[in-house]
């Protein structure tokens, strides 16, 4: 019985073999699931007839969480971004490795509004382009708690977009920490 049943098994792998063989290009021999091998594409702001909202491009279902997993509690606003000052503190130690950490996010993705050294001087700064930010080591940044600080990295604030998509939870943190040595603070 067993013997017969490996035969059958190399009978039925011999013949999907030599069916697969038939393949051409882009299509394919043996087609088990049509929908799959033949989908319609649809860019993403093309309209789209099979979504609720008739666009292909759609939010995320309500609750979705980022890859990193942390929920954000906080809402867009001053009175939200004093809250995260008062709630929430770094939990990045204040190492040199963490710090180092830090200057690269700085340097990747604040560096070109707020300059390398903070001022608000970055390289896309100046007459007919973006006006300045506020500076990181003038007195009212350097009293900003942390939480302040990753709030408005993580909701943005002013012009300045979120950048909650581009650096991940703990980056920001790391990045706050170079930003305190900027300030003359922190190690």
């Amino acid at each position: 019985m067993m013997r017969a049943t490996r035969l059958v098994a190399v009978v039925v792998a011999t013949g999907a073999a030599a069916a697969a063989c038939d393949a051409s290009g882009e299509r394919p021999a043996i087609v088990v699931s049509p929908d799959m091998a033949f989908s319609i594409p649809y860019d993403p702001y093309d309209p789209n007839p099979n979504t609720p909202t008739g666009q292909t491009l759609l939010a995320p279902p309500e609750g979705t969480m980022p890859v990193d997993g942390e929920w954000f509690p906080y809402g867009a606003g001053r009175d939200e971004q004093a809250r995260a000052g008062r709630e929430l503190t770094n939990p990045i130690p204040a190492d040199r490795a963490e710090i180092q950490r830090g200057k690269h996010v700085f340097d990747t993705f604040c560096a070109v509004c707020h300059g390398a050294g903070g001022a608000g001087d970055g390289t896309v700064i100046g007459t007919g382009r973006f006006p300045n930010p506020p500076s990181l080591v003038a007195d009212h940044a350097r009293g900003l708690p942390d939480g302040a600080l990753y709030h408005i990295i993580t909701k943005g604030q002013g012009i300045m977009p979120s950048y909650a998509v581009q650096v991940r939870p703990a980056d920001r943190w790391r990045a706050i920490r170079y930003i305190r040595t900027l300030q003359g603070g922190g190690k």
